[in-house]
């Protein structure tokens, strides 16, 4: 399945592409980060007449608020990324350069699943400790939003880290192929 209906000369499929588990994982992963950042950005600060700065509705917290921008912020960069070099991963014709691919989205995918996990606890306990007044006025839905698309970031960004785990079996397979069948000169 790695190679999308791509052959020698052939052309791009794009429906195979999206296809594949580690796309549509990627994709989720990317829309995530968009919604836990547009949560954030939209309604993640208060305006307070008491503060010439703007409270974050985490606690008032605005180091909470700052880790949900960050997170958000470079999880969508990186999927991006990652999204682009799975377009061009058939292409890469040498086993060392796709098992470094590979190694990168593993180690990647491992270090923002365990991100999110941080910043699911801080975020949810900022919440849980919040002094709001009204926990249903502005800001709580999209307090509650971000807590819970972090939430699903650590299970999409933990499964892109098993199914690269998965590409890294079939990449060293096809180093020994290779070393087995390929005639040596």
């Amino acid at each position: 399945m790695e190679g999308y209906g791509l052959k020698t000369g052939g052309a791009f499929d794009l429906m195979t592409f999206l296809k594949q588990p580690i796309t549509a994982l990627r994709l989720f992963s990317w829309i995530f980060s968009v919604v836990v950042l547009a949560c954030i950005s939209n309604e993640g600060f208060l305006n307070s007449p008491d503060s010439p700065l703007d409270l974050c509705v985490f606690n008032g917290n605005a180091n909470a608020c700052r880790l949900g921008q960050g997170a958000g912020s470079v999880a969508l960069l990186v999927c991006t990324a990652f999204i682009a070099v799975d377009l061009h991963f058939p292409q890469i014709s040498s086993v060392r350069d796709r098992k470094r691919v590979v190694l990168a989205d593993i180690l990647l995918s491992g270090l923002w699943s365990v991100l999110w996990f941080v910043c699911f606890c801080f975020l949810a306990n900022q919440w849980q400790i919040s002094s709001l007044e009204n926990p249903l006025g502005e800001g709580a839905d999209a307090a509650r939003a971000t807590i819970l698309f972090c939430f699903f970031s650590i299970f999409s960004w933990g499964g892109l880290t098993l199914l690269s785990l998965e590409r890294m079996k079939r990449v060293s397979f096809e180093e020994e192929y290779n070393k087995l069948f390929t005639p040596q000169t």
